[in-house]
């Protein structure tokens, strides 16, 4: 079987996945109220590891209610964070410190997630997530501003970049999925498929173990988070849009771009690498050691050191 053939076929079984579940509450991402509320109770506990004072906003928006979550000196340099697949914003705990200290953060919950995001429309395109993410800039008057993305939100911020006239500068990919190559061990992330499929405590902690090098340096706070998160998660169709992008698509990004990817990550190998280095005009990349998918938490420092570097 095909690389690509198989590929399509973890995401159709994402798709089945996701279109399983019936909706029994007014919510794109959960059945019920109760599991709403567990869930964000449970974000709540998470946000409070950022450890910096912030601000939460609701803005309304045409596809539903974005949530935004704003730390750092207001008259930094603006810097927007777009987080992991079911990961929410407060997955950047690790990290927020270091980036907060010089910039203004504007972490934005993707709307088609478990988070504090709502749509309230149907599942966007590839076109709408962009008017999305524009509006969002459009209303906080973001101009030059640069971009941190991980996984998804990498994929995400790289669709925002092959967009003309955008308004963003520096960009940070961290292990972003689907951007330069499918997934490259589609074997080992099969076990993320099953925690869909079958959400158990047991299947959570051996994905755990296949995406980070350091599962036991992730907070057991966020942890739980983020298994409500994939136990609830109904956004997998969106990932039939993540296709990687062309060699000409990569070509049009004029923005500097910085790619960290761990060497043991379960979702880009050296390909990423090798496409980043060739197709990005002003493109730096850096391989993580002894670290995965989850490099953010498994080489906190290093990945710090390397982003402020490059934004700095």
């Amino acid at each position: 079987m095909s690389k690509l053939l198989l590929q399509t076929l973890v995401l159709l079984l994402f798709i089945g996945c996701a279109s399983s579940k019936k909706a029994k509450f007014d919510d794109y991402t959960f059945e019920t109220k109760k599991e709403k509320d567990n869930y964000i109770a449970s974000y709540d506990n998470a946000l409070k590891l950022w450890d910096v004072p912030y601000e939460e906003e609701n803005i309304k928006t045409r596809y539903g209610t974005a949530h935004i979550i704003m730390t750092g000196p207001k008259n930094g340099k603006k810097l927007v964070l777009l987080h992991g697949m079911d990961a929410s914003s407060t997955m950047w705990y690790p990290n927020i410190k270091a980036l907060a200290k010089n910039h203004r953060i504007y972490a934005i919950d993707f709307l088609m997630e478990p988070n504090k995001s709502t749509l309230t429309s149907n599942a966007l395109s590839k076109e709408e997530i962009v008017i999305w993410y524009n509006d969002i800039f459009n209303y906080y008057k973001l101009k030059n501003f640069d971009i941190v993305a991980a996984s998804r939100g990498g994929w995400i911020a790289t669709l925002l970049a092959i967009q003309k006239n955008n308004s963003i500068n520096k960009i940070v990919l961290l292990s972003p999925a689907q951007t330069f190559e499918y997934i490259d061990k589609v074997g080992k992330t099969s076990s993320a498929l099953f925690l869909k499929l079958f959400p158990s405590e047991k299947k959570f902690k051996k994905t755990l173990k296949i995406f980070s090098t350091h599962p036991e340096k992730i907070n057991s706070i966020y942890r739980r988070q983020f298994y409500l998160a994939n136990k609830y998660s109904k956004s997998n169709a969106s990932m039939l849009q993540m296709q990687p992008f062309s060699d000409d698509e990569l070509k049009s990004i004029g923005n500097p771009v910085l790619v960290l990817i761990g060497d043991q990550d379960v979702i880009n190998s050296e390909k990423s690498i090798e496409r980043a280095q060739e197709f990005l005009v002003k493109g730096k990349t850096k391989i993580i050691k002894d670290a995965g998918h989850f490099l953010t938490i498994d080489q906190t420092k290093e990945v710090n050191e390397a982003m402020l570097s490059f934004l700095e």
